[in-house]
């Protein structure tokens, strides 16, 4: 049994090349010798998303506040909300974030494939995003 104690992993910035206004990232979880997971809370301030991006053995998204925006590549924004699950497909190109006038946060989880959970592309234009 592994017990991790709330607040003992510091809160960090959503990094500007991944993402596009103010993000906050907060660690639950690394994958391990025992555990190919990854999981993280994000808070994603009105406005702020994801790069466009991929995970190669795919992705959970868990909503817990707020009103939120997802896109896979060459689908429509879809909205989302507390309660919410979204999952992305291994490879599915895809981003998610906040709406325009409310923060979201959410939980995400992704599995590890060669030591990796994520590819990062290109940033997500406004256009885009407004579509």
């Amino acid at each position: 049994m592994e017990i991790t104690r709330t607040g003992s992993q510091p809160s960090a910035k959503g990094p500007d090349d991944w993402f596009t206004g103010s993000v906050r990232v907060d660690p639950l979880f690394q994958p391990n010798e025992h555990r190919r997971a990854a999981a993280a809370t994000v808070t994603f301030e009105p406005g702020a998303r994801t790069a466009w991006h991929t995970h190669p053995l795919g992705q959970t998204l868990i909503v817990t506040a707020g009103l939120g925006w997802v896109q896979k590549e060459g689908g429509p924004v879809e909205e989302i909300h507390p309660g919410d699950l979204v999952w992305f497909a291994a490879n599915e190109k895809h981003w998610h974030g906040a709406s325009p006038s409310v923060a979201m946060t959410h939980i995400a989880i992704q599995e590890q494939l060669d030591g990796k959970v994520v590819d990062w592309m290109e940033k997500v234009t406004d256009q885009q995003y407004k579509k």
